[in-house]
């Protein structure tokens, strides 16, 4: 016997969805908007006459229609510095996760050690990192004194680390029964057999979800590289590409470039548009890959019943 429970929905329900779907809305809309423009034409986006839709310039009569033109995104893709900035980034982020998770694995395991001398005082030390640092002049001498600035180890080794990452990581191996760890060592297994064949296979998830943050903000980083990274363009990320590019520093291709009031040349928004959409694309499409890990990683130390 299956018994259904009809339950009406309320004002309250109803108007929570409202406005879930309005937020919804306001935050897709400028992407939205900015896929609008990488399609169209660049006269029409020059025009103003991209509100949400691609449009057309049409030189015989001088109008705008709807319409879909692919020229910007062939700009973006036909030029080398481009297309290599994209390849430098995206092994970079690949480089960047397995280090940065490598660090935080052998930072948060000792941790979960009573027996480790000075536990608490290294604790309180790293933890004391995330809430004080020296500031950006002084990381800057530091690393021209150690021979990194223009240099591509400059945007892996000093953020190779989250400390709250580390902390999400330590409080998920203490959720992990002892007596796991005890039956190991009582087989003999020492502590790095202890991480490898127990601790590293119960923490896919989190493991998922922690690399999911470390590729997304090496990926959209920029500061270290806008600091560190001025006179060697081989290294330098996307995302200080495009902030060239928007800030008319640098240029697509010389045939792509338009001229401002006759005499500054520049990229148009119709291929700074594309330029942003072939940069944030790749990024969207690894989170599906890991979105049922993400789901279970955030929820860990929910109540279970």
């Amino acid at each position: 016997m299956i018994i259904k429970l009809k339950r009406k929905m309320k004002m309250g329900d109803l108007a929570v969805t409202l406005v879930c779907i309005v937020v919804i809305l306001l935050c897709i809309m400028p992407m939205i908007n900015l896929l609008a423009q990488s399609l169209s034409s660049a006269q029409s986006v020059i025009n103003s006459k991209v509100k949400f839709m691609p449009m057309v310039h049409n030189t015989e009569d001088n109008s705008h229609k709807f319409g879909i033109t692919f020229d910007s995104y062939r700009y973006v893709f036909l030029d080398k510095a481009f297309a290599r900035s994209m390849w430098w980034t995206a092994i970079l982020t690949v480089i960047c996760t397995f280090v940065s998770l490598t660090m935080t694995i052998l930072c948060a395991y000792p941790l979960t050690y009573d027996w480790l001398r000075g536990k608490y005082f290294i604790n309180t030390l790293i933890i004391f990192t995330m809430y004080f640092s020296a500031g950006t002049i002084p990381n800057y001498v530091l690393m021209k004194s150690l021979g990194l600035l223009n240099n591509p180890l400059v945007l892996i080794i000093p953020n190779c680390l989250s400390v709250f990452n580390m902390i999400i990581l330590r409080s998920f191996f203490f959720g992990i029964p002892e007596s796991l760890r005890e039956s190991a060592e009582i087989d003999g297994a020492n502590p790095f057999t202890v991480l490898v064949k127990i601790y590293l296979p119960l923490s896919g998830p989190v493991l998922a979800t922690l690399a999911l943050f470390y590729a997304v903000g090496r990926w959209n980083g920029f500061g270290d590289a806008l600091l560190y990274i001025n006179a060697a363009p081989q290294w330098v990320p996307i995302q200080l590409k495009l902030w060239q590019l928007i800030q008319n520093q640098t240029s697509i291709d010389l045939s792509t470039v338009e001229m401002v009031a006759g005499t500054i040349p520049r990229a148009s928004d119709a291929i700074k548009a594309a330029a942003i959409m072939f940069a944030t694309v790749p990024i969207l499409i690894v989170y599906p890959w890991l979105q049922r890990y993400f789901i279970a990683g955030v929820t860990i130390g929910a109540v279970k019943g």
